[in-house]
């Protein structure tokens, strides 16, 4: 009995060194997932991300797709509406116009505008945009094809923006392999840019509305 338990007794000083150990031997595990696990898209907004990412001059350029989170909508909201309930509120009245400004001030000379044709999308795409947008059914439904569509109406040396849904954004996340935000922002903007010799996608980042100010000169 002595020997058994004095056998246990070793078992149990010895016990701690062990788990002590177990950080450093899961550190590579933990390490190698940490490195292949997809990251979240870009904030634009923060620590010179827009001039790192290259918006200005993939703009320029017209290699951009430009999915934009129509305003708020008034069927999930307390505030006014502007009109039918399947539409947007006022407060998202002053956000699209707002977005169509900052979109003005990088220059739309050669840029394609496309909108869901659901209301709070037109309606969004209209207060931004008056009448340069056109309704595309492919935007109010894009969980399946949004990459091949995409392809199928950029054209090159042509920025195309996308008025669209939440839902849009992570499908096009999940496609490319960047992990999905959280529901994004009413009028949020996640800049895609579209390679000119094999016209492959790639994520730069995204812009929610109120931090196109801060990042973007506009005209006051």
């Amino acid at each position: 009995m002595a020997v058994t338990s004095h056998a246990g007794y070793r078992s149990i000083v010895r016990a701690p060194r062990v788990l002590l150990l177990l950080p450093l031997l899961l550190a590579p595990f933990w390490l190698g997932t940490c490195l292949l696990a997809p990251s979240g898209p870009l904030d634009l907004s923060q620590s010179h991300n827009l001039r790192k990412a290259n918006i200005l001059a993939h703009w320029a350029e017209g290699d951009l797709v430009v999915l934009v989170r129509h305003a708020e909508r008034c069927d999930h909201s307390t505030n006014p509406c502007l009109g039918p309930s399947d539409g947007i509120t006022r407060k998202g009245q002053g956000m699209a116009l707002q977005l169509g400004n900052a979109f003005r001030a990088l220059g739309l000379d050669k840029t394609d505008i496309f909108n869901s044709p659901l209301m709070r999308t037109a309606q969004t795409a209209h207060f931004a945009f008056n009448d340069a947008s056109l309704d595309q059914d492919w935007l109010a439904n894009c969980r399946h094809s949004l990459l091949d569509d995409i392809e199928q109406h950029k054209v090159a040396q042509r920025n195309m923006v996308l008025i669209t849904h939440s839902e849009c954004f992570n499908e096009l996340e999940k496609s490319l392999k960047v992990s999905a935000r959280t529901v994004p922002d009413y009028g949020s903007a996640l800049f895609v840019a579209v390679n000119k010799d094999n016209h492959s996608p790639r994520i730069l980042g995204f812009l929610d509305a109120q931090d196109w100010k801060a990042v973007i000169p506009q005209q006051p």
